[in-house]
């Protein structure tokens, strides 16, 4: 005997909204300096397939085309160098000459290259140009640049950085680059994230010291800010951040700065955005 289906219908459940927040990180100046040490890597690489450094007691002289017999009882001319006299080249222990291990390249313009990146984000990450300051220097350089191209000093300019013999061996390169890129990664995932503001319907969280206590603020009135962007700083090594000031309404009124967030178009526009559903939300009410 066949039976008829049944059908099973269940009570629609009423499920909470997932309440939205939008997290704004304050990061540290140390994130701009992310340029040192992936052009560090990059000379470290480079510096690793060049050449082998030796160091020699001053007065050493090159000596060309030396009839020299090798380990293995060939002999063959090659150029040498001839030590003072009385000198010796550096020995192991048991006295045998040191096999030469540094890793050193023959480009001078390595070590020049990273030094330059280095202090051009020094001077980035600690001059702040805001705004019109940044178009008056880029128009002061590009009229320096073609003032010195009419007068021809661009010549004795290059010639003389030419004679500029800056070296450093990958251990150094190194060095410099993974102490800072370690440096970089732990405040940037960790300290960082401890420096917040958070912004959900009605409400409004920071955190202002690491360690600090989180203060909560009505959204009511309260007013956002994003100042005027350095273009050096901001754009060219911080990919878009800025900085954000966030003013509070009331009785006492309070205002934030958060320096240095990621991508701070598109998160003012998420709180804006926010701030006005709940203005919706709150005139429907």
């Amino acid at each position: 005997m066949a039976t008829a289906p049944t059908t099973v219908s269940s009570a629609p459940t009423s499920a909470e909204p997932r309440r939205r927040e939008i997290t704004v990180v304050s990061h540290s100046s140390l994130f701009y300096w992310w340029p040192v040490w992936a052009v560090g890597y990059l000379m470290a690489v480079v510096t690793w397939f060049g050449d082998r450094m030796i160091t020699v007691p001053a007065g050493t002289i090159p000596v060309p085309e030396q009839l020299v017999t090798f380990s293995d009882g060939t002999k063959e001319v090659v150029d040498v160098l001839a030590l003072p006299k009385g000198k010796r080249l550096a020995r192991d222990r048991e006295g045998n000459l040191e096999v030469p291990r540094i890793h050193m390249t023959t480009n001078k313009n390595l070590g020049v290259l990273f030094c330059f990146v280095l202090l051009l984000v020094i001077a980035i990450t600690n001059i702040p140009l805001r705004g019109l300051w940044s178009v008056i220097v880029i128009v002061i350089l590009l009229s320096l640049a073609i003032i010195f191209a009419i007068l021809g000093w661009w010549e004795r300019i290059l010639e003389t950085l030419g004679r500029l013999d800056i070296r450093i061996s990958f251990g150094g390169y190194f060095l410099i680059s993974t102490v800072l890129f370690v440096l970089w990664l732990v405040i940037f995932l960790f300290f960082d994230k401890q420096i917040y503001m958070v912004f959900s319907p009605g409400q409004f969280r920071v955190r202002l010291e690491i360690g600090d206590a989180e203060m909560a603020y009505d959204t009511a009135g309260m007013t956002i800010q994003k100042q005027r962007s350095d273009l050096f700083r901001h754009w060219i090594l911080g990919l878009g951040s800025g900085d954000l000031i966030v003013r509070t309404a009331g009785a006492q009124t309070h205002q934030f700065d958060m320096p240095n967030v990621l991508f701070l178009g598109r998160k003012v526009k998420e709180i804006e955005d926010l701030l006005r559903s709940r203005q919706v939300v709150a005139g429907q009410g």
